[in-house]
């Protein structure tokens, strides 16, 4: 039921932090592997590891943002392994000048750097959901979003972001419906929402070199697990969400966060 095996798995943003961990856990169990990224270098390399291991990966140098690049990495997708049974929306991440200072006029944004924001999150995820996904209708197939703790809570300083992700929670939504009303079955969408994991992007905000920033402590104060997320421990519900397992679950967002998202505080 949780199996993967020879099933066909497109990875966006499979160049960052998180996307290596996906696309490990994806080979690791039995599916074939394609890295989607504009790293080619990191690219290359995590589809050489796949390899090493006995697995199967390909990279394919593609920007989530440019359509033509899209459908041509759809085209080589189709050409080599003929389907596509799940897409995992990756890409993603926060845009600097999205991001309010404590001491900034709040009446003041930077309403480019905001459309900038939802244009890699939002458009990101619909552009190649849109590409990909047509091609699951006919043999079925997943599809998993990013969502965040941002798009549940009100965190200070990452407005940009937050709507970004607050958007991606409303179209895993949205489209969930959508696609049970005209696919029956056949294709579902769900999202993971993470909790605080120290990426390349946040690592600057969350640690210094011998600790925490008070902005790192202020999450570990209300993380009842008291840490951060290890890459490796969102694998569980990502490889849940595209096997038979989950099924009959759709339109979901599956907290993986410590208890982030329930603690009050108090």
């Amino acid at each position: 039921m949780f199996s993967i095996k020879d099933k066909i798995i497109v990875v966006t943003g499979g160049t960052g932090i998180l996307g290596g961990a996906f696309i490990k856990a994806i080979a690791e169990a039995g599916g074939k592997v394609v890295i989607i990224g504009r790293n080619e270098e990191v690219g290359q390399e995590r589809a050489q590891e796949v390899k090493e291991t006995g697995g199967d990966a390909v990279f394919i140098k593609a920007d989530v943002l440019n359509e033509a690049d899209l459908q041509q990495a759809c085209d080589q997708i189709l050409a080599l392994y003929g389907r596509i049974d799940g897409l995992v929306n990756g890409a993603g991440g926060n845009v600097a000048a999205a991001v309010i200072a404590p001491d900034q006029d709040i009446f003041n944004i930077n309403i480019e750097a905001l459309k900038e924001a939802f244009d890699l999150n939002l458009y990101g995820t619909i552009l190649p959901t849109s590409i990909f996904g047509r091609h699951m209708t006919e043999n079925g197939g997943t599809i998993v979003n990013i969502s965040s703790m941002a798009a549940l809570t009100a965190i200070t300083r990452v407005l940009g972001y937050s709507m970004a992700k607050a958007a991606i929670d409303n179209y895993t939504r949205w489209m969930a419906v959508e696609l049970a009303n005209r696919y029956g079955d056949k294709i579902r969408m769900n999202a993971i929402a993470p909790g605080f994991f120290v990426t390349k992007q946040n690592r600057h905000l969350l640690t210094t070199e011998d600790g925490y920033t008070a902005r790192g402590e202020a999450v570990i104060r209300n993380t009842p697990y008291k840490r951060f997320g290890e890459p490796e421990e969102l694998n569980g519900a990502l490889i849940w969400l595209l096997s038979d397992a989950s099924k009959f679950v759709s339109g979901e967002v599956i907290c993986v966060d410590g208890g982030f998202h329930i603690f009050s505080g108090v």
